[in-house]
C-alpha cells in the first residue's frame, strides 16, 4: 500500500515537473518569436481588438464598480474615527497600486485567456495546427507570437483606462454622495502618490498581459481529448492564470516598493 501511494505521489510530480517544463519552453520560444521575422500585422491587429477595444466596456463597468465600493467602505470605516479626509487618499493609493491593475488582470484572464485556450484547442482538436506544420509554419510563433504582443500592449492600456475610471467611482462616492469637496477629493486622491506609483501599476499589467497570454496559448496549444478537452482548456487557463496574477502581484510589490 505505502509503494503504491510512493508510485502515485511519484506519477503526480513527474507530470508536474513535465508540465512546468513545456509550459517554459513553449512561452521561451513565443518570447523569442516577438523578435523574429515574419509578422503577421493584419493578424496582430486583429489581436489589438480583441484584447484590447473589445474589453473596454468590461474594464471600465468593473472598474467603476470595485472602486465605488471601495469608496463606500472606507467612507464608513474613516468615519468612525472622524477621519473623512483620509477616505480619498486612501482611495487613490488602492486604486493605482493594487485594483487596477489585479482587477483589470483577473477579468482579462476570465475573458481573454480563456478566448484564447478555446480558440487554441478548437484548432488543435481539428487539425488545424497540424495543417500549419504541414505549411512550413511555426504555429508557435504565427499564434502565440500576436496574442503575447496584444496581451503585454493593451493591459497597460486597460489599466490606465481603469485608473482614471477609479477616480471617478470614487469621486461619485465621496463627492456625490458623502458630501466632500470636488477640490479636496481632486487634491487628496493623489497626495500620496508619486510617478513610482503609476509605473508600479504598468510593470504589474505588463506582467499580467504576459502571463495571461502565455498561459491561455499554452493551455489551448495542449488541448487533448476532443470537446470535453476545449470545455476544460478555458477553465484550467483561468484558474492558473489567476492564481499566478495574485502571486506575482505579492512579488512585484515586495520587489518595486524597495
Amino acid at each position: 500500500m505505502l509503494i503504491n501511494l510512493l508510485d502515485s505521489i511519484g506519477i503526480k510530480v513527474i507530470s508536474a515537473v513535465d508540465k512546468v517544463g513545456d509550459f517554459a519552453v513553449l512561452s521561451f520560444r513565443a518570447i523569442c518569436g516577438v523578435f523574429r521575422r515574419p509578422f503577421d500585422l493584419p493578424n496582430l491587429i486583429r489581436q489589438f481588438a480583441a484584447v484590447g477595444v473589445n474589453s473596454i466596456p468590461v474594464v471600465v463597468l468593473t472598474s467603476l464598480a470595485v472602486s465605488a465600493v471601495f469608496a463606500v467602505q472606507l467612507a464608513f470605516g474613516f468615519r468612525q474615527f472622524q477621519a473623512e479626509g483620509m477616505a480619498s487618499q486612501v482611495e487613490g493609493l488602492a486604486v493605482v497600486r493594487e485594483l487596477s491593475p489585479v482587477i483589470t488582470g483577473l477579468m482579462m484572464a476570465g475573458r481573454v485567456g480563456s478566448a484564447m485556450a478555446a480558440e487554441l484547442g478548437t484548432m488543435q482538436v481539428t487539425e488545424q495546427i497540424d495543417a500549419l506544420e504541414c505549411l512550413a509554419t511555426d504555429p508557435v510563433h504565427y499564434l502565440f507570437v500576436p496574442r503575447l504582443i496584444a496581451a503585454a500592449v493593451m493591459l497597460p492600456l486597460l489599466t490606465a483606462i481603469s485608473i482614471m475610471v477609479g477616480y471617478w467611482g470614487g469621486y461619485l462616492i465621496l463627492v456625490s454622495g458623502e458630501g466632500q469637496s470636488a477640490t479636496v477629493f481632486a487634491e487628496e486622491f493623489f497626495r500620496l502618490l508619486i510617478w513610482r506609483d503609476a509605473g508600479i501599476a504598468m510593470a504589474k499589467a505588463f506582467v499580467f498581459g504576459l502571463i495571461i497570454a502565455l498561459v491561455g496559448c499554452w493551455r489551448g496549444y495542449r488541448t487533448e481529448g476532443g470537446a470535453e478537452g476545449v470545455g476544460n482548456a478555458p477553465t484550467s487557463s483561468v484558474v492558473i492564470s489567476s492564481l499566478w496574477i495574485l502571486i506575482s502581484d505579492f512579488f512585484l510589490t515586495k520587489m518595486l516598493l524597495v
